[in-house]
């Protein structure tokens, strides 16, 4: 078995945990962190893993520079957050909810065939979601 585990620094782990729960009607591993975070499945596989940016706290501190300063856009440049859901509807009334920039509205992607939409996450990350192909 293989996972991907991807990680994403963020400004504040507990608001971008509530986020990210709401539009992948989704469950966390560490509440009330605010450093870090798992968002997961129902089934527990691990979705997304929020980290706070900069270093981590004593004797916990992490090296890598992608999470240590958010100093612009290049840091984030190259990444797109895709996920594809059994559930597109209501992810999408779901993510009009939380508020966020709607970078494309729901429209069948070029790549997969399927419905999908783009937004923002509260750090401005893009996040697209894509409808799961039976």
């Amino acid at each position: 078995m293989k996972r991907i585990w991807p990680i994403i620094a963020v400004a504040d782990v507990p608001a971008s945990a509530r986020w990210y729960i709401r539009l992948l009607n989704a469950q966390q591993t560490h509440s009330g962190s605010t450093t870090f975070d798992q968002i997961v499945d129902k089934d527990g596989t691990v979705l997304l893993c929020l980290h706070h940016w900069g270093p981590s706290g004593p004797g916990g501190g992490h090296h890598w520079p992608t999470l240590l300063n958010p100093s612009g856009v290049g840091d984030r440049n190259g990444l797109l957050l895709w996920f594809v859901v059994d559930d597109f509807e209501e992810a999408w009334k779901r993510a009009r909810e939380l508020g966020t920039a709607i970078e494309e509205a729901p429209n069948t992607d070029n790549g997969t065939g399927m419905p999908a939409f783009v937004i923002q996450d509260l750090d401005g990350y893009h996040v697209a979601v894509n409808q799961r192909s039976y």
